[in-house]
């Protein structure tokens, strides 16, 4: 058995060498020796308004022969000792708290070092890292709905999302959803039925309207009548922390933003204990019996980005807010919430954790399909500022026409009532190349669309 390592900074990788009835000395990161998941100890006051602080107080865990990046478990399965270990380990008396895996369906030593980075980047008591965001969604919706459940959720979501909620869930669990805008308070308190609804669901900021939503005041109204509060936080990691907003249980798509490669499809639930647990019950968890596990490979890259990551954050956000000011001074109409025109922009300011700035995406509202169309098309083939691609958080600039791509799930009413416009261009700003060489392609692409009279600068 490897021995336990540790160094100068009081840092500890513990191993299986650990006794089979319990731990051998002090580990803050774990807590209740019979939990399933490895939970994190509550942080000091001092760190909770940073996530960097969180994460970078977590135990770093070393490379098998003392490595400084921990080792892949790449295992789908586990050896035992003992027969009677195994008989103890089904039994739920001896689990990965302790150090003991069976089956990496189940769990895994990397995964489970991601899922404590994401508990820690958001603040909850565990996280569970899955295959997909959708993944993480649908197992959430799976867990805290029945059949005959309901749901109360914002009209304007990711459209996978929306068809989740508007199609699949009704017709294979008979799970209903009343859609709402997610900013008129008094029809989500209305939309909410005591002893009905199960949960409230909403993007922190809205794909692709950049909505912020009040998190405080909608966890409230939820709480209020006894429904959980689940997030979808993947717009705006380290910039917004839904759980200690008020959020029961934050999901991501790690694909996006934390992954920061559009290389790898993956996703998380952040929540309490017991919510996370339950979804790994052997016999009715939603985790355990659909089983969207995540490769270790995968875990083992994404744990890499993540130190990283509110690095990367600032520079997307701080390009956004420069691009987004520049454009609106063109004359285009751009959606960002670090404009002070923005209708939730103070309401951001309140809510966002300091210097992360306020989001790497902005939208520039084209109006006509059309005209987002050859915006899009001169950005990239006349002066490569950015690719004409789905998805965000990569280091170039992403951008799509959401109501034919990523939204197209929605049908035209749907959209609107969203507000979706036709013409409407998300952009997911990179940040590769300084900040005036970008700009200045930006430029470019718009001057050859005025030369080609290919449409007004103006959305109208």
């Amino acid at each position: 058995m490897a021995e336990t390592r540790s160094c100068e900074f009081g840092i500890s990788a513990k191993k299986r060498a650990a006794a089979a009835d319990g731990f051998e000395g002090d580990d803050d990161i774990f807590v209740a020796k019979k939990s399933m998941l490895p939970t994190l100890a509550v942080a000091p006051p001092s760190w909770e308004s940073d996530p960097a602080a969180s994460l970078a107080s977590l135990r770093h865990e070393f490379g098998e022969h003392g490595g400084v990046n921990m080792s892949i478990e790449a295992s789908a399965t586990f050896t035992v000792m003992e027969p009677e270990t195994m008989r103890r380990m089904f039994t739920g008396e001896l689990g990965p708290d302790r150090d003991f895996f069976i089956y990496s369906r189940h769990f895994n030593p990397t995964v489970l070092n991601l899922g404590r980075q994401m508990a820690a980047l958001e603040g909850t008591e565990a996280a569970y890292c899955t295959a997909s965001g959708m993944a993480a969604i649908s197992s959430v919706m799976l867990q805290l709905c029945s059949s005959d459940g309901h749901v109360v959720a914002s009209a304007t979501l990711y459209g996978g999302t929306h068809a989740l909620l508007t199609h699949f869930l009704p017709r294979i669990c008979n799970i209903t959803t009343t859609f709402v805008d997610i900013t008129d308070h008094e029809a989500v308190k209305n939309a909410i039925v005591q002893g009905r609804t199960n949960v409230l669901f909403f993007e922190s900021m809205s794909n692709p309207t950049l909505t912020v939503a009040n998190i405080p005041e909608l966890s409230k109204l939820a709480h209020d009548k006894g429904a959980m509060v689940v997030v979808d936080n993947t717009f705006s990691p380290m910039v917004l922390s839904p759980a200690r907003l008020g959020a029961d249980v934050v999901v991501h798509s790690i694909s996006k933003f934390i992954s920061g490669g559009a290389d790898v499809i993956a996703g998380a639930v952040c929540g309490p204990e017991s919510l996370l647990n339950s979804m790994m019950d052997l016999h009715q968890g939603s985790l355990m019996l659909l089983g969207p596990t995540m490769n270790a490979k995968v875990a083992f890259e994404l744990s890499e980005r993540i130190p990283h990551l509110g690095l990367r954050m600032k520079e997307h956000c701080l390009r956004a807010m420069e691009y987004a000011t520049r454009m609106k001074k063109m004359g285009l109409r751009v959606v960002y919430p670090g404009l002070e025109d923005h209708p939730q922009h103070h309401l951001l300011k309140s809510m966002a954790n300091k210097g992360y700035g306020f989001g790497g995406l902005l939208c520039v509202d084209m109006e006509l399909e059309e005209k987002a169309t050859r915006l899009m098309h001169h950005l990239q083939n006349s002066s490569q500022f950015g690719l004409i691609a789905v998805s965000l958080g990569y280091y170039e600039t992403l951008m799509s026409c959401s109501g034919s791509s990523t939204s197209s799930e929605l049908n035209s009413e749907e959209k609107a009532l969203a507000g979706i416009s036709p013409g409407l261009v998300r952009m997911s700003i990179g940040y590769t190349g300084t900040l005036e060489q970008k700009w200045s392609q930006f430029e470019r692409a718009i001057s050859r669309m005025e030369l080609l009279n290919d449409g007004s600068l103006s959305a109208g």
